[in-house]
């Protein structure tokens, strides 16, 4: 396994051979659709292009920085935050092509709940418009799942919960609903097949959006134009659609404010993405091996520098009267292991108190255990009328990670084995999957995925020491060795351990995993 290079791909979910999306898809969509295709695709395919030149710059050691002061920074201009959005106190998040978890999420008296076509969700045709088809049903009030246990159809109880709708991000694209191989944005496709299904009448608020992976102020003209052009194409108002966006990238960690100004008359808020912002910020500086990082379950939730974005997000969206969300917690609860859950709870309560001191608004979840815990820790439906005090206007955002959490072969390992464990889950058509205690995701994927890349890279300069304390040389034979020594062992585990599949779907996993840190691969794929 060579050491890795930046390589950027721009993977596409695709129909069936042979699809003919005037049967496949809602009598009507395709023609509504391909004027939208025209207008915004090609810049779609831009934006893609830009982010690659951007990584290729920090590579080079053009880091992103903060961009200088214009009317966006300048300025006086706030957001109307309407009523039904005033209390967000806790967003359950989980994937949308499972329609038992989306009615008990909504169904659990969380402020907000995401339904998920992203990073939770196999990127699959069939997942894709079983996600689809249930959004619209859940927006409509309509979604049931059969109670296995109790024998009945359970639905969806009429509550104020604020549904929001996680589209693809725009490093995505769709194939197969074109003829002659032309493909478009997936970001555009999901949200107008979404807009295109949905009847506004039967909606309780207007129809919210989750942006994801954005990575500059410049796209979010582009999310802007698309929701005003979906919005005019179905014949409603043109700022109609609301949204809130995901912080998870480092460059526009330095663009948050003017991110929101150029959606001001859309966006509610922003979010602290935090594992794939952690993700990003490995793969922005994986020359330097000062940015090593140390084992990521020895990472503490208040490292500086997730502290110093949340602060800043709290100062800017609270200064524009935006609402500021706080990430997900990792390890979940268990039913069936009182220990665990003992201990899943306690750092909830921990880490969403760290939020609610840093002034965010509210924090995902992905458990209806953790609801009531995470609500209670922030103490009022919002705090959009404070701003953290003595916040810089333009602080460093990469402070050295020294003296956070410890390096070692046990934590490379974990990582290996993740890495397979999560993959061969996507091969079987889970986007996420709970892997001792922790629900990993494509966001924790990649961070795993980064840390191997580091410490190969770096390894020579950094320690990183084995049980005995002896310095081990993180060289290609070593970690493809704990690749190796871990598939073994998940084979043998089979079919006694937890995981999906069999034997084949392991080793598919384990090579895609391998291969995509020795090319290089880090986009969320």
């Amino acid at each position: 396994m060579s050491s890795p290079t930046a390589h950027v791909t721009q993977p596409m979910n695709s129909a069936p051979r042979g699809f003919d999306p005037e049967k496949g898809l809602p009598a009507g969509f395709a023609r509504f659709y391909r004027p939208l295709h025209a207008e915004l695709t090609p810049r779609q395919k831009a934006l893609a292009a830009r982010r690659e030149e951007v990584l290729k710059e920090a590579h080079g050691g053009r880091l992103p920085r903060h961009m200088p002061p214009s009317e966006a920074t300048v300025s006086e201009w706030r957001i109307s935050l309407p009523a039904w959005c005033f209390d967000q106190r806790n967003q359950m998040t989980g994937p949308a092509d499972d329609a038992e978890l989306v009615v008990k999420m909504l169904n659990s008296g969380a402020p907000g709940v995401m339904l998920d076509l992203e990073d939770s969700m196999a990127n699959r045709w069939e997942n894709l418009m079983t996600g689809v088809q249930n959004i619209r049903s859940a927006l409509h009030g309509e979604l049931e799942y059969q109670d296995l246990k109790r024998g009945r159809r359970v639905g969806i109880t009429p509550s104020s919960t604020v549904v929001w709708n996680r589209v693809r991000g725009l490093h995505l694209s769709q194939a197969g609903i074109f003829p002659r191989g032309e493909i478009t944005s997936a970001s555009l496709f999901d949200l107008a097949l979404i807009a295109f299904l949905v009847e506004p009448d039967r909606l309780r608020h207007p129809l919210c959006i989750y942006i994801p992976k954005s990575e500059s102020a410049e796209e979010a003209l582009w999310w802007r134009d698309a929701l005003r052009a979906v919005a005019v194409a179905r014949g409603w108002p043109a700022d109609s659609v609301k949204c809130m966006a995901l912080v998870e990238s480092h460059p526009l960690a330095h663009q948050m404010e003017e991110f929101l100004y150029h959606l001001r008359d859309h966006i509610l808020g922003l979010n602290l993405g935090r594992w794939d912002y952690m993700a990003s910020l490995i793969h922005f500086t994986l020359e330097d091996p000062a940015w090593v990082l140390p084992d990521r379950n020895t990472i503490p939730h208040d490292v500086p520098f997730f502290q110093r974005v949340r602060l800043l997000m709290a100062d800017i969206c609270h200064r524009r009267g935006a609402l500021a969300i706080g990430g997900m917690t990792a390890l979940y609860p268990s039913r069936e292991d009182p220990e665990l859950n003992a201990r899943a709870l306690a750092m909830l309560e921990q880490d969403k108190r760290n939020e609610a001191h840093c002034f965010m608004d509210g924090a995902w979840t992905g458990h209806p255990d953790q609801n009531a815990i995470a609500v209670a820790q922030f103490p009022a439906p919002n705090q959009a009328g404070a701003r953290p005090p003595g916040i810089e206007r333009y602080p460093d955002l990469r402070p050295a990670p020294d003296n956070v959490g410890r390096r070692s072969t046990d934590g490379t390992r974990a990582a290996v084995r993740t890495v397979i464990r999560y993959r061969n889950g996507v091969l079987n058509g889970k986007g996420a999957s709970l892997l001792d205690g922790y629900m990993e995701d494509l966001a924790t994927d990649r961070i795993y995925r980064l840390m191997l890349a580091q410490r190969m890279k770096h390894s020579r300069t950094v320690a990183i020491p084995d049980p005995s304390g002896r310095q081990v040389d993180h060289a290609d034979g070593f970690v493809h060795g704990c690749f190796t020594e871990a598939l073994a062992r998940l084979v043998a585990e089979l079919p006694r351990g937890k995981d999906l599949g069999d034997e084949t779907t392991l080793r598919a996993a384990a090579a895609a995993s391998e291969e995509m840190i020795r090319n290089g691969r880090f986009n969320p794929v």
